[in-house]
This record gives C-alpha cells, structure tokens and sequence, in this order.
C-alpha cells in the first residue's frame, strides 16, 4: 500500500460543487444536445479574447528569437514586461510603480498562494467574507493558516464590520478581499473600502504587528457601475494586489497574472523577498514566457465587456421580475440570487430537471443561494430564461 499524504489524497478525491456540475453538464449534452443544456456551472469567458492577444502572438513568434520565446526568464518575470506593466498601473491610478514592485506568476491563484505562503506561519488567521471563492480555504491551509470566513450581510455583500471586528485577533495576519466578487458580482464601495482600511490600521496599532491586506482582482477591469474601481492601495498602504489576465483578455488557460507589492508596504523588500522564495518553494519556476510578453504588449486592453453587461442586464432584469431576490451585481460576471427554498442544493437538483446547471452557495460560505455564471452567449441566457421561469413556478411565483 503507498504511503500519500492523507491530505493531498483528500484534496485530489474531494468533491468541488462547481466542477462536479459542470461535469453533469457536460455529460447531459452528450446525451441531449448541448443545444438543450443551459450550463451556468463555471466562469470560463465565453467573450473572445481581443484581437490584439492573437496579433502579439503572431508577431511575437515572427520577430523574437525562438530561445527567448520560449525560454527562461527571471524568477520574478521579464524586467521589461514588468515595467511596462507598472507604467500602465501609474497611468491608470496615478502611481509611482516600477517593475521592481512586480512579481510575475502562473495566474491569479499562483499570486495568491504565493501571498499566503510568504506570510503564512504556524498558527496565523487568514480573515475573508462570505461569500468566497472556495479554493481560498484550500490556499490557506497550504500556507499553514487558518482560514476565518466573516459571515455574509445577504442584504447588500459588502462587509458586515461588527461581525469583522469580532474576528479579528492577535493571531490576524491578513484580510483577503475579492473585489468585484465571485460569486455575487457585487463591487465593495469606496465607503467600505475606507472603513477597512480604518478598521485595520486600528487593529495593526493595537496588536503591535501588521496586518496585511491581500486584495484578489482578477475582475478587476469588469465593471458596470460609472464611479470608479477604488484602488485599494490607495486606502490602505499594507496591502498586496493578486491579478490576473484571465477575465479581462479571456485567457484563463494561459495562466499569467502578478502580484503587486507597493513600495508602501511595511518591510517591503523581505515582504517581496519572502513572495520571491514562495514561488520557488512551491516549484513555479517562472511564468509562461510567451504570455509575459502578450500582456505587455496587451497592457490596458480587455475584451468585450459590453457583452458580460448585456448579459447581466437581460437575466437580472428576467429573475427579479419573476419574483427571485439578487443583490445587484455591479462587476465580474455572477448573479448570486437567493434561492426559492433553503436548502440550495436541493434547488440546484430540481433545476436539473430542465437541464438548467447551477452551483449551489453552500461551498463558497453562503447557504440559500446559487451562483449563477453568466459569461455565455447571449442567446443561451435568453433560451434559459423560460426554464428560470418554470422553476419559479414550481415554487408557487
């Protein structure tokens, strides 16, 4: 019998609430027709990537020498990929970024998981909110950490402080935020923004060590509301940014994102250092040469977002007028509507009797909610609605 870790074996046989329901999809398409499967399952970009992404790789392979294509680069990424992407970062917030206060990495979750393990000792807190990306609980605990949920405030998302402040301890060593959010959607407001940050240089003060704040945004640039994104290092200067190229340029198998240290933030070069030396822990090498370089050529750009909005607008429209309750979701590309009974997988399985594909909210910290993924073609929301409509029914609205 091989001797495994009992741990890894638990992760690698675990089941994943959305990847368990976008299997189920797959395989009633094959039996009826993806046609009459309306999969609302996992986040993955319906909306093409730019044309600019296909233009750089062209030029790219024509132009670059084949060995630096595809090649190494430095561990922290290329230096002229990473400045370019810290002037586009000054262009957009009015900051003072170099490529020094980049480090380049395999997506959002290597950026992530490169946080977590830079700061991650025994017996250290990792505070989020409900509701929350489930592979959060997962990095944590890699890290050596505890993960801390704050339960959610259904009403609106943004943070519930009393409850936030009941949370917090000496054992606190950072906050993660998602921002715009999976699974809501919902957008944290400059209000809300500000009073964390008051919140935690209290606290910091109080407990006599840093608390830092991770800030995950690979929704970043997915926004609807007119009032812009606030930044969140503006607000608070102990706050590291994860980000990723896989929402905004449609690219999410290509893995390449960063994570952004501020010269602000306390202790900056041993923070920076200890990121440094996660990556090599954990055996990421560098990041995929060739898309270091797409995104730097590709800097500011996003796909169609005008699609995602048109999307949320047709189906929120849709389900509130059926008597569904959502909190209005002012980014990424999630509705995370209440569901017609309390217990949300129940509801996900009667929804598959219309090969409608939900995940229910259970797993990101969140009961009596589904997650709805809207970042398909249009007309799939529109041909799903009349199944959205029969549900409702079931339920006597």
């Amino acid at each position: 019998m091989a001797r495994l870790s009992d741990r890894m074996v638990g992760l690698g046989t675990a089941r994943s609430e959305i990847r368990e329901a976008f299997a189920f999809a797959q395989a009633r398409a094959a039996i009826v027709g993806p046609e009459n499967v309306d999969d609302f399952s996992i986040g993955n970009p319906s909306v093409p990537a730019p044309d600019s992404v296909a233009d750089a790789i062209r030029q790219l392979v024509d132009e670059v020498d084949p060995v630096a294509l595809h090649g190494y680069t430095p561990a922290q990424g290329a230096p002229d990929v990473r400045q370019t992407l810290a002037d586009q970062l000054n262009a957009c917030y009015g900051t003072s970024y170099t490529g020094d206060n980049l480090y380049l990495t395999v997506g959002a979750a290597a950026a992530l998981c490169c946080c977590l393990s830079a700061m991650g000792c025994q017996g250290d807190e990792f505070i989020t909110f409900a509701p929350y990306f489930p592979e959060y609980k997962v990095f944590v605990e890699s890290a050596g950490g505890k993960l801390v949920a704050v339960p959610a405030d259904i009403e609106d998302f943004q943070i519930d402080f009393a409850a936030f402040e009941a949370a917090l301890n000496p054992n606190t060593k950072a906050v993660l935020i998602n921002t715009p959010n999976n699974p809501t959607g919902v957008v944290y407001s400059q209000a809300t923004i500000q009073k964390l940050a008051q919140v935690l240089e209290e606290k910091s003060r109080e407990y006599g060590h840093t608390i830092y704040l991770i800030s995950d945004e690979p929704y970043r640039e997915i926004v609807y509301a007119q009032e812009p994104l606030p930044w969140v290092p503006s607000y608070y200067a102990n706050t590291l940014v994860c980000y990723s190229y896989s929402k905004s340029l449609s690219l999410p198998g290509q893995r390449i994102g960063y994570v952004l240290v501020p010269s602000e933030v306390e202790d900056f070069g041993l923070v920076y250092a200890a990121i440094a030396g996660a990556g090599r822990a954990l055996g990421y090498v560098c990041a995929p040469t060739l898309f270091q370089l797409v995104a730097a050529k590709c800097a500011g750009q996003t796909a169609d977002i005008s699609i995602y909005k048109r999307n949320r607008d047709i189906l929120l429209d849709a389900l509130r007028e059926m008597g569904y309750t959502c909190a209005q979701p002012d980014g990424a590309f999630y509705l995370f509507p209440r569901t017609l009974e309390p217990d949300a997988k129940a509801f996900c399985e009667r929804a598959k009797k219309y090969d409608l594909v939900l995940v229910p909210g259970d797993s990101f910290g969140c009961p009596g909610h589904v997650r709805i993924s809207y970042c398909v073609p249009t007309e799939q929301i529109q041909r799903a609605l009349v199944k959205f409509k029969k549900l409702a029914e079931e339920y006597g609205l």
